[in-house]
């Protein structure tokens, strides 16, 4: 566009602007401790019923179509936060971030309790999409504001830590909804009250910057005519998208693929999804300790990610499957952090929250769809364990061009972030 400024290239906005609250002391633990409380609602609200759908598929059993509509209540959220997460962005550099978090935690508590009141399963499925739609503010604003509050190694710390935060407390959320739910299957809904205990300290507790950073990262005139960075911001949210099947394939598949197996013993199929789980913890944790650049990395992770799938192919025993998920799962626990930080280098404050919007659409997108596309591939290839082959070898094929486009650019080294911002 004639006149324009031009987007800011990866990481302009980290080695130009320092982070503009503190990263130590009390406060900082405070305001640290919210946003990753904040970012894991949206994953209490995933799992947190799971263990109760059957039964409240016993208690809705006379309900024309409950066989369908039951696990829908479960699904339902994250379709709605995919579908509404870019509109939720664009709200949230519209009316603040802070803002629209403390009304979303506390509507969160509203709709997520409604079906401790509703008798209807229609409106049990209409609460739990406007759950969703808090879901989608929330998750939008917790990350906005990481990129707000934090630039350089310190952002990459904290996007990484927010990874951790949602992969353990997964488990965690689906062990208390199963506990609370031997009380009745309508017990686990009074969890999403906790929200109401996160609002007022988010109120308190966490800082607005946007006068600051308005000021501070380009002249007013200037802001007018700066487009949005639509080109480099589409490339990422595709390997997003690609990333996300990547991402939940064992979370999802592995019960099939150790039943496939012959493994039917439940706890040893919860205990085989939990070492998973702790794999994927330690990647984000590898990832944040290694202080690098995201975008030369992403090639070696996702090649990472195709050598576990590709145990898990070849693998003949339980062991050898769950050795392949582990190594898958270290290299996803990389991933994301790796792709939601690329995005976030994108972006000028102006833009984070759209962008970050279209950026969760893509991750959801791409969770939404990974079981059709599984068992798209397994129809073709006929086996499960075939059909995430397949998704191994795109893997590599995605790692390879991204290394070889890395190289043309001359970029094919990893560069440390600059110092004066770890």
């Amino acid at each position: 566009m004639p006149g324009s400024v031009p987007p800011p290239p990866p990481a302009a906005v980290d080695a130009t602007t320092p982070s503009p609250v503190a990263v130590s002391g009390p406060a900082h633990r405070m305001r640290v401790t919210l946003l990753m409380a904040g970012s894991c609602l949206p994953i209490l609200g995933a799992v947190l019923i799971a263990p109760v759908l059957p039964k409240m598929q016993d208690h809705f059993a006379s309900v024309p179509g409950a066989k369908a509509l039951v696990p829908l209540a479960l699904t339902i959220p994250a379709l709605a936060l995919a579908l509404l997460a870019p509109f939720a962005g664009v709200i949230v550099d519209r009316l603040g971030r802070k803002r629209l978090l403390i009304v979303a935690t506390v509507l969160y508590a509203v709709f997520g309790t409604a079906p401790l009141w509703l008798d209807s399963l229609g409106g049990i499925i209409a609460s739990r999409a406007l759950v969703g739609v808090t879901e989608a503010a929330i998750m939008i604003c917790c990350t906005t504001l990481i990129g707000d509050y934090y630039s350089g190694h310190q952002r990459v710390k904290y996007l990484a830590l927010q990874t951790m935060c949602a992969s353990a407390s997964a488990t965690v959320f689906f062990v208390l909804g199963g506990a609370a739910g031997s009380a009745g299957w309508r017990v686990p809904f009074w969890v999403y009250a906790v929200s109401l205990a996160l609002a007022p300290l988010m109120a308190s507790a966490l800082p607005d910057v946007a006068a600051r950073m308005a000021g501070d990262e380009a002249p007013a005139e200037a802001e007018a005519h700066r487009p949005f960075p639509w080109r480099p911001l589409a490339g990422i949210c595709a390997l997003t998208f690609f990333g996300a099947m990547v991402f939940y394939t064992v979370p999802v598949e592995m019960s099939y693929l150790l039943d496939d197996l012959g493994v039917e013993s439940s706890g040893v199929i919860g205990l085989a999804t939990a070492i998973a789980s702790a794999a994927t913890v330690g990647g984000a944790v590898t990832f944040a300790r290694l202080k690098r650049s995201p975008d030369p990395m992403l090639p070696a992770v996702l090649a990472v990610c195709a050598v576990g799938f590709g145990v898990m192919f070849l693998a003949e025993s339980a062991p050898l499957l769950v050795i392949g998920a582990v190594v898958n799962c270290v290299g996803t626990g990389m991933l994301l952090p790796a792709l939601l930080t690329s995005a976030m280098s994108r972006l000028a404050f102006e833009d984070r929250g759209r962008g970050t919007g279209l950026w969760m659409a893509a991750f959801f997108g791409g969770e939404f769809v990974c079981p059709l596309v599984l068992l798209a591939g397994e129809s073709v290839v006929g086996s499960l364990a075939g059909a995430v082959g397949v998704l191994g070898l795109a893997a590599t094929i995605v790692a390879a061009g991204l290394w070889a486009a890395r190289r043309r650019a001359g970029a094919a080294d990893p560069q440390p972030l600059p110092e004066q911002l770890a």
